[in-house]
C-alpha cells in the first residue's frame, strides 16, 4: 500500500465530517472559551494514542498470541458496523453521546477518532511491513493533520455544507468504508485460509 493510500485509508476510517455533529453536540456544553483548548487536547491525544497503536502494533499481536488475519477480519467487521451506521444513522449518532460535562478522553480522543477500525488498521500496517514506519507515521500524521482541521473549523465547515451536505457526505464516507470492509474482511480471510 502507498503511503497516499493509507493516509487516505486512515482519514477515511477517522470520518471527521460525518463526526462533526457528534463533537458539536458533546462540546456544546463547554464554555466556546474553552472550546478550542478542550478540542486540541482531545486531537492530541488520539494522536498520541493512535501513535503507540501503530508503534507498538507487533509487540502488542505477539503478547496476545494474534495473528494478523485476525485483526484484519475483526477491524473489517468492526469498520462494517460503524460503515452502516454512517449510511442508517440512528438517534445519538454513530457513537451515541452524552451530553453534560467537559469530554477527557472519551467519546472525542476515543472512539470517535482513535476508534477500533482506526486501530485496527494501525496495527495491521505495521504488521504487513514493519519497515515502512515512516511512511506509516507520514500517513497517520496526515490523515490526523486533514481531520483536526476539519473538527477546528466545524462551524465553518458546518455553514458551507449545512445539514444536508453533511449527512450527504457522511452517507457517501459510510459507502466507501463499506467497501474497505469488505475488504478488509477478505484480504484476512484470504491469508488465514492460504
Amino acid at each position: 500500500m502507498e503511503t497516499f493510500s493509507a493516509a487516505v485509508m486512515l482519514f477515511l476510517i477517522m470520518d471527521p465530517l460525518g463526526n462533526l455533529p457528534i463533537f458539536m453536540s458533546v462540546l456544546r456544553h463547554v464554555e466556546p472559551k474553552r472550546r478550542r483548548k478542550v478540542l486540541i487536547r482531545e486531537l492530541v491525544l488520539a494522536l498520541v494514542i493512535m501513535s503507540l497503536f501503530l508503534y507498538t502494533g507487533e509487540s502488542l499481536l505477539s503478547f496476545l498470541n494474534l495473528r494478523a488475519e485476525s485483526v484484519s477480519i475483526a477491524g473489517g467487521i468492526i469498520l462494517f458496523l460503524i460503515a452502516i451506521k454512517m449510511i442508517f444513522p440512528s438517534e445519538g449518532g454513530v457513537m451515541g453521546h452524552d451530553g453534560g460535562q467537559e469530554p477527557f478522553i472519551v467519546p472525542l480522543a476515543i472512539p470517535l477518532i482513535a476508534g477500533p477500525s482506526v486501530l485496527a488498521a494501525l496495527l495491521l500496517l505495521s504488521h504487513t511491513d514493519p519497515t515502512r514506519m515512516t511512511d506509516w507515521s507520514i500517513a497517520l500524521f496526515a490523515a490526523w493533520a486533514a481531520s483536526s482541521a476539519i473538527l477546528l473549523f466545524s462551524g465553518v465547515c458546518h455553514r458551507i455544507l449545512g445539514e444536508r451536505g453533511l449527512i450527504a457526505i457522511e452517507r457517501l464516507m459510510g459507502m466507501i468504508l463499506v467497501m474497505l470492509s469488505v475488504q478488509m474482511f477478505l484480504d484476512g480471510v484470504a491469508k488465514y485460509l492460504a
